[in-house]
């Protein structure tokens, strides 16, 4: 859908009206959480009937039976199973469905960050209570607003990390290489081309209220006779210094890596994560396995693109790239690389991610590893292990209702019926 040029100013007062509407405040009584069912993620165990007891924005009991304090409000589910809020590692807020290259270009910031604000509620309404945003995609530090707004209660959304600005290099895969040079069309990402200039780079992206750094490290991707390739953009000694760069800060650096050398290079730097990962070797395998360096198969983007190309011969391409990214996953698991699950939500509508589960199984996942990959995995990528992914006393209270049991049908991750964060009711 082709989204209007100008939001007028009454339309922008409306929209953000009726979001800040939905943002309900914390309750003042506690709240008993009934459900036919209930997952404990890390055993795999289903609990008949579940119940969980929230104070605040924290859970205080979980089990079959929980204290029901005086004056608590009980929210009985009926048939559906309770779980932690769902993770995606992987989004783009600052983008939607159409030609990204062009709405990057067309489309004011400011008109990208009321989208973002809108994607984020889509996100949040689906299920997903905490998010990675994995690059603004040229709109530089406005995902800083729109996470400090979902913080302060503002707006709904989800739990945010964010990069600002992807880093890149000068013609690479974020550069704006497909227009006449003479119009000088800005890059989607940060030039850095050395060393010098990526420690630059990574300290205002923290000084704009980056959580961590997103680096294309590869691109552009090429199949040809069966084979997959892509090119590197930053050698390991310069991947290293972003790393320690960003550790100095006690933060991290994930990167956009679909294939050899440039997978190798990330591992051996240290990244916290390899995304996409369509092309992993042996001792890249290895590596991420010894150091528990996450892939992020972000299927659905792949899926989406093979399913929405302008021409059969790209069509074809972008199937061939999926059907071997599905094969070389089986090999990753086989490898014991560690997963985490992401969507690379924006180019395909937001709200709509749940298919990265069903897909993540249909290449080769059990429902519950997947479900432990993107809980449990996700928690400890986005740097909040401890405190969700697990419906545990003292975790936020981020949860969500589904019919049937995710751990036997994954498809019902898509039909989310309750959403919770933080202790507040956004869907019910």
């Amino acid at each position: 859908m082709k989204h209007p040029q100008f939001f007028p100013a009454l339309t922008t007062i409306f929209l953000v009206c009726t979001l800040i509407s939905g943002a309900q405040t914390e309750s003042p009584h506690p709240i008993v959480l009934r459900a036919t069912r209930l997952l404990d993620v890390e055993s795999g165990r289903i609990l008949k009937p579940g119940e969980v007891l929230v104070q605040g924005e924290r859970i205080e009991e979980v089990g079959t039976k929980v204290a029901h304090p005086a004056g608590a409000e009980i929210i009985d589910l009926g048939d559906s199973t309770l779980l932690p809020g769902l993770i995606d590692a992987h989004v783009h807020l600052f983008l939607h469905p159409g030609a990204e290259d062009l709405q990057t270009v067309e489309e004011s910031v400011p008109q990208r960050t009321i989208l973002a604000v809108l994607a984020a509620r889509a996100d949040l309404m689906a299920g997903f209570t905490a998010e990675r945003d994995m690059g603004t995609e040229g709109a530089g530090s406005a995902d800083t607003a729109v996470r400090n707004a979902i913080d302060q209660g503002l707006i709904p959304g989800p739990r945010l990390r964010i990069s600002g600005n992807a880093v890149d290099i000068l013609g690479g895969h974020e550069d704006a290489n497909h227009f006449n040079p003479a119009q000088h069309v800005l890059s989607n990402a940060t030039y850095a081309n050395n060393p010098a200039e990526l420690v630059t780079v990574i300290r205002e992206q923290f000084k704009e209220g980056a959580d961590f750094i997103k680096i294309y490290e590869t691109g552009p991707d090429v199949v040809r006779d069966g084979r997959f390739s892509t090119i590197y953009q930053y050698t390991e000694a310069e991947l290293k210094a972003a790393v320690d760069e960003a550790a100095r800060s006690g933060k991290r650096v994930a990167v956009h890596a679909t294939g050899e050398p440039g997978t190798l290079y990330a591992a051996q730097a240290g990244v916290v994560s390899i995304d996409h990962a369509n092309q992993l070797g042996d001792e890249t395998m290895r590596l991420m396995r010894e150091k528990q360096i996450f892939a992020v198969p972000t299927f659905t983007i792949f899926e989406y693109f093979s399913e929405h190309s302008d021409s059969p011969e790209q069509r074809a391409h972008d199937r061939q790239m999926l059907d071997l990214h599905g094969i070389e996953f089986h090999k990753q698991l086989a490898a014991g690389v560690p997963m985490a699950v992401g969507s690379d939500v924006g180019p395909f509508p937001h709200g709509t991610q749940a298919r990265e589960f069903e897909l993540m199984v249909k290449y080769g996942m059990t429902p519950l590893a997947a479900l432990q990959a993107d809980l449990l995995n996700g928690a400890k990528l986005l740097g909040w292990q401890g405190q969700i992914g697990e419906l545990k006393p003292g975790y936020f209270a981020d949860v969500i209702a589904v019919p049937g049991d995710p751990s036997q049908d994954i498809t019902v991750l898509g039909k989310t019926s309750f959403v919770m964060k933080g202790g507040v009711v956004y869907r019910k």
